[in-house]
């Protein structure tokens, strides 16, 4: 083979951003998606290598994930790693105030955005000579206990757990290899108000350290980077004093 292909979700700020950044340092060619074209640009802009591609998508319609997926193989013919990182968190309520369009909204992006683009790279993986690959999903913390008023959160992430575990199972004889990164407090936008003070479980508010994303990009660098013999299965990279032992 004489390219490596990559495609992030949600590769337009943050952690998807520094991650495109540290694949493409490694050789791969990137696929960028997400919902902002400009943000995409401007990431494809920074990267190391040539054939970078940006493609503006919303991962929780079957129809944009579908074009997504023909244009890759269009264009590269194969898929040899996809990152799930697309994601959002909800308004911070309790589960009786949250209406069922943020539900919905919620479940897309982070869950059925995650199946739709699995189920077509796994079809991809598949297919292609030679086949297999590797998909790494974007956990959470909260994949194993949740934050104060954080339902749909924490309940898509405990999901996505699950479909990492299936799909390790079901890849196997096809050799695509399933990992899943769970990340503490990354410094991106979404956790921008941490410094300020979050909502802990014993009611009072408390700001909370941040990691940098470059740590998470180094982390999934290594992940992706493995021979096809090998996986990380789960890896957890967080802020080290963040107050995730004991929690929950």
């Amino acid at each position: 083979m004489k390219k490596k292909i990559a495609l992030i979700t949600g590769a337009g700020t943050g952690v998807g951003r520094a991650c495109a950044q540290a694949l493409a340092r490694d050789g791969f060619t990137m696929v960028l998606t997400g919902r902002r074209k400009e943000k995409l640009d401007e990431v494809r802009a920074t990267l190391e290598g040539e054939g970078h591609l940006a493609i503006a998508a919303d991962v929780s319609r079957e129809g944009d994930v579908a074009a997504l997926f023909e244009q890759i193989e269009t264009t590269f013919g194969r898929l040899d790693l996809l990152f799930n990182n697309a994601g959002r968190n909800g308004p911070a309520v309790e589960i009786d105030a949250l209406s069922v369009e943020d539900w919905n909204d919620i479940v897309g992006s982070n869950l059925t955005g995650s199946f739709l683009c699995a189920r077509a790279a796994f079809a991809q993986m598949k297919r292609q000579n030679p086949n297999g690959g590797r998909i790494i999903n974007n956990g959470s913390i909260s994949a194993h206990v949740p934050r104060p008023l954080s339902a749909p959160y924490t309940a898509t992430k405990h999901a996505i757990t699950g479909l990492t575990r299936a799909l390790s199972l079901d890849g196997r004889k096809h050799d695509i290899a399933m990992g899943q990164i769970d990340i503490g407090n990354a410094a991106s936008d979404m956790t921008e108000r941490m410094k300020d003070g979050v909502l802990q479980p014993d009611g009072s508010l408390a700001p909370e350290p941040r990691m940098d994303v470059a740590d998470i990009a180094r982390t999934l660098s290594y992940m992706a980077g493995m021979q096809a013999g090998s996986n990380a299965m789960f890896v957890t990279v967080m802020a080290t004093k963040m107050p995730f032992a004991g929690r929950g």
